[in-house]
């Protein structure tokens, strides 16, 4: 198509059943989860350098709030508000993901490129698939003509069979003609978790529906927490005085979780002692 097509394609299967084994993430959560983590690792090889991008999925199902970070380097993390949700198959007996993340709510995007504002985009949730709320946010709020396919495939013992997904962007000076074909290549394209089962590499699934692709760059992708026990420091710095004194008096210790990998930090009497000394200086 002359470089006028944009394609992405990726493997998140690993990424996903990590997550999946932090978070204890039941099966229709695992797959709103590894959805929206398969488009922020797509969506994050978009960007450049140490630019980098938040996406939350505000949904009113039951699931809550699905937040996923990702960079320009292949680092991905994320979290769901409640893993313990597992609903009944919908009517084409997959999972039932708008069931869980609910129909009505919002796609918030904030793209921090290193500019004074970062770049926020939000549209509302038009089915709550994901993969159709992806294309309508490229759509209406950057204004880029997208296909976007995400699925993740659930084993009876809850583990990640096989996730993936892809972005084909089309980009000025297609024609109708071209456009049409494309279209209907995606449409008829099977699900990406049969592909992805099948064996299919990521370039046999970007040549079913784009047959002259030219492959230019291969990334790695992996989960990349960026919390620690300094940070999390900092942040109970941050409380103050009187709540630090307050954690000291009524418990003696505290144990913080990172929402992102579920990590725990512990700190001791001794411990918020010090870190009350620094917030008062």
């Amino acid at each position: 198509m002359g470089g006028r097509v944009r394609a992405f394609a990726v493997r998140t299967t690993g990424l996903v059943e990590e997550l999946r084994q932090r978070h204890d993430t039941w099966p229709t959560a695992t797959a709103a989860m590894g959805r929206t983590l398969t488009a922020g690792a797509m969506m994050g090889a978009m960007l450049k350098g140490e630019e980098k991008l938040t996406i939350q999925v505000q949904g009113d199902g039951p699931i809550g709030k699905i937040v996923v970070d990702a960079n320009a380097r292949g680092e991905v993390r994320g979290y769901v508000d409640e893993p313990h949700i597992h609903l009944p198959s919908n009517s084409q007996g997959k999972l039932d993901v708008a069931g869980a993340v609910g129909r009505e709510g919002y796609l918030h995007v904030t793209k921090d490129l290193g500019l004074k504002e970062p770049y926020r985009g939000s549209v509302p949730i038009i089915s709550g698939e994901l993969g159709e709320d992806f294309t309508y946010y490229f759509a209406v709020s950057e204004q880029t003509p997208s296909a976007v396919g995400l699925g993740v495939l659930v084993a009876p013992d809850n583990s990640v069979i096989v996730s993936g997904g892809f972005i084909i962007q089309l980009l000025p000076g297609l024609s109708d003609e071209e456009i049409t074909v494309i279209e209907q290549a995606v449409g008829a394209m099977p699900p990406v978790t049969s592909l992805l089962d099948q064996g299919l590499e990521l370039e046999e699934m970007l040549r079913w529906l784009l047959p002259d692709v030219e492959i230019l760059e291969h990334m790695d992708i992996k989960f990349q927490c960026k919390c620690s026990h300094e940070r999390v420091e900092q942040t109970l710095v941050s409380l103050g005085k009187s709540e630090l004194q307050q954690l000291i008096d009524e418990d003696g210790k505290t144990e913080v979780v990172c929402h992102f990998c579920n990590e725990a930090y512990s700190f001791n009497k001794d411990e918020l002692q010090q870190i009350l000394e620094q917030a008062i200086h």
